[in-house]
Parts: structure tokens; C-alpha cells; sequence
């Protein structure tokens, strides 16, 4: 269905692309003097919110809800991500990153127990790996320093993202037309997909026939050592199953992001005026280009866990494993809390990384190699700095108002450099007085505040500038509406 629908839309904006009215004649020279056509109001918007709209809801693979979660309850939920998605989109680009780096962990540790067949000798041994480290508390001056020194490492990661992709998508593809046309046998080796979903809170434990608990990857493996489960034997083709997106589906959403950034090239190529609402969307496509990147093996929108049956009748799983306590939801609170969604992301000893039933939705419960920890805040630095720093390319736009420019210029500014200051307060020197914690705590919640009504201004920006725009404006280089896009 979600790909008819695609292909619907696709159709209907080549019909509404097509070239209308040729304002300039061709010459000898083409590249020299290209033909313009004219878009209309709704072109512009249009092409805005689909791709706008793809990067905070299609790009988005959320985990699973609780079996006890209504409809209602998991639609709020869904829009609460979205809001948060338009406010914050670089936390949902480092929620996706923590997720990788931890998919990757897990995985190695499954494969080194020999999954499915897993070793009982090993179980001391990984015992050990789980301990968490004491954290170092060094000169957090070089700290900074030693922070510095890996930003060339997410620098790298950010530019490699846009192959990376291509290599995934081409991949992918190959396997989806292999799998069509041959006979597999089933294989239970664990993969990224199975560390994906079990993040996700894809394995529930089943207790007198009822879901007792989300089981956590490090539980699943305790359990089978003790023979209290049997190992899941779920494959990762009947995970790609339950998935409610594909290569194809996946693919055409990132051609429609990939078409709005390679029209918005070619404005600026030929000079032509560029809209507001043009340059945010900019900023979403290019966090989403590496939010699908590191998201493309985590299956999307699965509704209902696979179920692990418990079969000791001599114990109970509390005996065994930690079992958090059903966490009682204000239905009226359908808005996620940004300071909580943070702390449950970096793993926050005050907040509980794991719900009874469900995953977090910015879930911090594994905990990451020391290099990996290093790079997630540098990496929401970057984030934070290219996102604000697309918004600064329309620092000489026309607006219609000189109140409008300075707060889009102010706004744009605050975006860029708010995160910077809390990760310096971060880095100050630690003090023991009531008096500084006091002032570090407000700096916190100024920046927070000041970023959240940033974004909102800037969103309403967005909009209200279409309200009068120049004539170039509506010119648009005619070769770009022939190539595919929504």
C-alpha cells in the first residue's frame, strides 16, 4: 500500500512539474542559458512538506509498544516523536547513532557466545565485560582536548554517510532480487537486524501464558545459559517480515529527499531566489540522509513482540533477572518531555533504561565502548552546528520585514551555538558548592528554552515569509522536473 501510494504521488508531481510556461529561449550554449519553467505556490510547498514530512515520519523507526498500549496511546506517542523530531531533529539523529553503535556491541557479544548454541563457559567471562568501568574522572580540560582530536573521526563518518547509504540501498538490492529468485535455507545466526529488533523490545517474556517482561539482550543471554528459555529461533528474514518498510519503500523516500537537495543545488547554481521554508527543509534532509544510514537495518513500525515462554516451575525470572516495575503513564501527557528523553538517551542513572513491558523510547541501558561515548556528544555538536549553520545560509534573504531578518538571523544563531554552550558548562571544572551547581542548572534550562522557542520561531518563519516572495522565486530550471521524485 505504501508503495502505490509513493507511486501515486510520484505521478502526480510530474504531472504538476511538467513545464508550463518556457519565460527564456534556448540558445546555442545550454548550460550557459538553461530553460526555466514556472512553479506555482503549491509546487513550492508541496515538494517542502513531503520532504519535510518524510524526515519526521517515514525516517523514524520507533520501537515497539507494549501489548497493554491502545491505539490512541501509541498514535500520541508517535506524534509526540514527530514533535520532538521538528524541535530537536538532531536527538533523533543520536538516538539513531546510539542505537547503531549499540546494535553493534550486541551483536559482537551474540556472536561471541556462539548464539544460537550458546557456551555456558563463556557466561563468567562476559560477566566480567559487563561490569561497567569507574569513570575516570581526569582534567576535564584535556578531555576537551582528547574530544577535539576525534571530531575529525565524525567528521569523516558524517561525509561517508551519502555512499554508505548508496552501498546499503544497492546491497539490500541485490539480496531482495536474489531472495525472489532462489531457494534459502533458514539461518539463526544472529545479524544486525536481530540486535536491532531486540533493542527495540522485540523478544517478550511470556509467564503463565501472559507478557511479563521486555527481555534485554544481556537477560536473553543469562537465561539460555541457565535453561530457563529456549534460544529464539527467529530469523532475520522472518524480522524483515514483520518490517513494514523495504529497499524499494526506503529507496524512494531518499530520492525524494535526494531530488529537493539537488534542485535546491541548482537554484543556486543559476542565482535563483530561494524560500525559507526551502532552507529548513534543507537542514531535516541532510540530518536524514544519516539517520537512514545507520537506521537501515532496524525494522520499521513493528507492532507486536516475538515471544519467549518461560519454562523453569521452580523459580520465578525475578530471581534471575532484574524486572523494572510497570511505569503508570499520564494519559494526558501525550508530548514526550525533552530533559527526560536526553537523560533516558545517554543513560542517566536516574532515569529507568528499561519499562516493563515496552523499551524507552530513547532507551540508554547499554552501555558503550569508551571511543563510542566520545563521539556521540561530538557527534550532536556536528549535528547541532550543520543543522543551525543551513539556517545561516539565509542570512541575506529577502524578508519582507526588517523584524522578521533579525529574528530569523537571531533564531538561526541560537540554534548553532546553544549546544556549544552547554557542552563547555559540561566541561567546566567540577564544583562542589550549591551556589555553582545552582548556576549551571540555570544555564541548562535557559539554553533549553532558548533553543525550543528558537525552533518555534524559526518554523513560523518558514510559512509566514511565502506570504510575498520575489519573481524569481517562481522560476525553476526545467531539467530537474524530469527527474524522478514524489
Amino acid at each position: 500500500m505504501r508503495l502505490l501510494l509513493c507511486i501515486f504521488l510520484h505521478l502526480v508531481g510530474v504531472i504538476q512539474a511538467a513545464p508550463t510556461t518556457n519565460t527564456t529561449t534556448t540558445t546555442i550554449d545550454s548550460f550557459q542559458a538553461p530553460s526555466f519553467t514556472t512553479r506555482t505556490m503549491w509546487i513550492i510547498v508541496s515538494s517542502s512538506v513531503l520532504t519535510l514530512f518524510a524526515c519526521i515520519y517515514s525516517a523514524i523507526h520507533p520501537n515497539i509498544p507494549s501489548p497493554k498500549d491502545s491505539p490512541n496511546r501509541i498514535l500520541r506517542r508517535r506524534i509526540g516523536i514527530m514533535i520532538m523530531a521538528l524541535i530537536a531533529p538532531e536527538l533523533i539523529v543520536i538516538w539513531a547513532m546510539r542505537q547503531w553503535f549499540s546494535a553493534r556491541s550486541v551483536t559482537r557479544r551474540f556472536k561471541e557466545s556462539g548464539y544460537p548454541s550458546v557456551r555456558p563457559e563463556q557466561e563468567q567471562s562476559e560477566k566480567k565485560e559487563s561490569v561497567e568501568a569507574p569513570e575516570q574522572h581526569g582534567n576535564r580540560f584535556l578531555r576537551f582536548l582528547h574530544f577535539l582530536r576525534l571530531l575529525p573521526v565524525v567528521l569523516v563518518k558524517g561525509v561517508l554517510s551519502v555512499p554508505v547509504f548508496i552501498w546499503h540501498f544497492l546491497g539490500h538490492l541485490v539480496r531482495w532480487v536474489k531472495a525472489h529468485f532462489s531457494e534459502q535455507s533458514e539461518d539463526h545466526a544472529w545479524t544486525q537486524t536481530h540486535s536491532f529488533f531486540v533493542l527495540m523490545g522485540g523478544f517478550m517474556l511470556y509467564l503463565d501464558g501472559e507478557p511479563y517482561c521486555t527481555l534485554r539482550p544481556d537477560y536473553i543471554l543469562t537465561l539460555i545459559r541457565k535453561e530457563y528459555i529456549d534460544a529464539p529461533t527467529l530469523t532475520a528474514k522472518q524480522i524483515h517480515d514483520k518490517n513494514k518498510g523495504n529497499a524499494i519503500s526506503k529507496g524512494l523516500i531518499m530520492l525524494q529527499v535526494a531530488w529537493f537537495v539537488m534542485q535546491l543545488i541548482t537554484r543556486a547554481i543559476y542565482h535563483l531566489e530561494t524560500t525559507q521554508l526551502e532552507v529548513g527543509t534543507l537542514a531535516f534532509a541532510v540530518l536524514n540522509f544519516l539517520t537512514y544510514t545507520v537506521w537501515w537495518n532496524k525494522p520499521l513500525n513493528v507492532q507486536c513482540p516475538h515471544p519467549v515462554y518461560w519454562k523453569s516451575t521452580e523459580s520465578r525470572p525475578e530471581d534471575h533477572i532484574d524486572v523494572p516495575n510497570e511505569r503508570n503513564e499520564n494519559l494526558g501527557l501525550w508530548i514526550l518531555t525533552p530533559v527526560e528523553s536526553i537523560l533516558e538517551l545517554i543513560g542517566s542513572p536516574g532515569i529507568p533504561t528499561s519499562r516493563k513491558l515496552q523499551v524507552p523510547t530513547f532507551d540508554g541501558s547499554i552501555k558503550l565502548e569508551d571511543s563510542d561515548k566520545r563521539v556521540l556528544p561530538l557527534a550532536a555538536l556536528l549535528m547541532a552546528t550543520i543543522f543551525g549553520g543551513i539556517h545561516c545560509m539565509a542570512w541575506f534573504f529577502a524578508f519582507l520585514t526588517y523584524q522578521e531578518q533579525v529574528l530569523w538571523r537571531a533564531s538561526a544563531v541560537a540554534i548553532t551555538f546553544t549546544p556549544w554552550l552547554c557542552f563547555l558548562v559540561h566541561l567546566s571544572p567540577n564544583s562542589a558548592t550549591v551556589v555553582m551547581g545552582l548556576v549551571y542548572g540555570l544555564i541548562y534550562l535557559v539554553s533549553v528554552i532558548l533553543y525550543i522557542t528558537a525552533r518555534a520561531a524559526l518554523l513560523v518563519l518558514m510559512f509566514t515569509t511565502l506570504r510575498n516572495l520575489p519573481p524569481d522565486a517562481y522560476k525553476a530550471v526545467s531539467w530537474t522536473s524530469l527527474v524522478p521524485h514524489l
